[in-house]
């Protein structure tokens, strides 16, 4: 089990020869006409989280490996070239889904559905994030899965991201506006709110479903607040502090957890940020 509270030196690289941060590789390369264009009809920015996504599992996904497949828009790109791989390498690969749309992803592709209860170690997680600092810090749970995606996580050998180029961050808060989420009991969703904004400053909000009447529950049958901060934090202290707030289930700060961050870039390219061993 892989937990948080390690920091290492962090550097910008890119795999093998390639240009320092840079990579194009395989069928994540598209270069500058392939994200004009978009895959599809899709977007400039549907197209970089395609290279992110197709770069990360072609390095990091072998055979004879457990998966932890993470939730969201970019970890479709990572799953369907998952089941590209699996059918033309003959690959046994086992996935451990972080959320019910993981779940359904990973059975429409054909691949190898467990939980941890059979898979309690994990080699790989991937997973997409909102927002990634230069730390690699990240936050996590604007679809709602923060929970089960950070115990999934935290069990992995490694835990591999993929964003576009809009999640490429200095410090949090630079991009993602939305707040940090927090998942809650519903019936502490009052005295959370207050605890947050007394302790920590900012706003707090009851994310509220668009298309069914009153809030969002996560699968876990919680609620979720979403913390806006109005500073910059100790992110590691906070993250300890909000999670002993009585009725906080987890938080969507995930604090020195990555190993590696993949960023499909305006240009076609992918950019690599890792964690440098120590």
């Amino acid at each position: 089990m892989r937990l948080p509270g390690r920091l290492g030196p962090l550097r910008s690289t890119a795999l093998a020869a390639r240009p320092p941060g840079r990579l194009r590789a395989g069928p994540a390369a598209g270069g500058r006409r392939a994200l004009a264009r978009g895959r599809l009809g899709g977007t400039m920015a549907e197209e970089a989280k395609r290279l992110a996504a197709c770069a990360a599992v072609d390095k990091h996904v072998q055979n004879n490996q457990v998966l932890g497949i993470g939730s969201g828009s970019t970890i479709v790109h990572a799953v369907h070239r998952l089941a590209e791989r699996v059918k033309q390498e003959n690959l046994t690969i086992v996935c451990i889904p972080t959320s019910f749309q993981a779940r359904q992803l990973i059975l429409q592709n054909g691949l190898t559905l467990s939980d941890l209860d059979r898979h309690p170690e994990l080699d790989v997680a991937i997973d997409g994030a909102d927002e990634v600092d230069s730390d690699l810090n990240l936050i996590k749970g604007g679809g709602g899965c923060l929970t089960q995606e950070k115990i999934v996580a935290g069990y992995a050998k490694c835990f591999i991201v993929i964003a576009d180029y809009r999640k490429k961050s200095k410090s949090l808060g630079e991009q993602w506006k939305k707040g940090i989420p927090i998942e809650v009991i519903p019936m502490a969703y009052v005295p959370v709110t207050r605890a947050l904004t007394k302790n920590f400053g900012g706003t707090a909000e009851l994310r509220m479903a668009v298309s069914k009447a009153g809030p969002v529950v996560t699968d876990n049958g919680n609620f979720i607040l979403d913390w806006k901060f109005d500073k910059v934090h100790e992110w590691s202290t906070v993250n300890t502090a909000i999670k002993m707030i009585p009725g906080v289930v987890e938080t969507g700060l995930f604090i020195d957890m990555a190993e590696v961050v993949y960023f499909g870039m305006e240009d076609g390219s992918v950019s690599v940020r890792e964690k440098q061993p120590r």
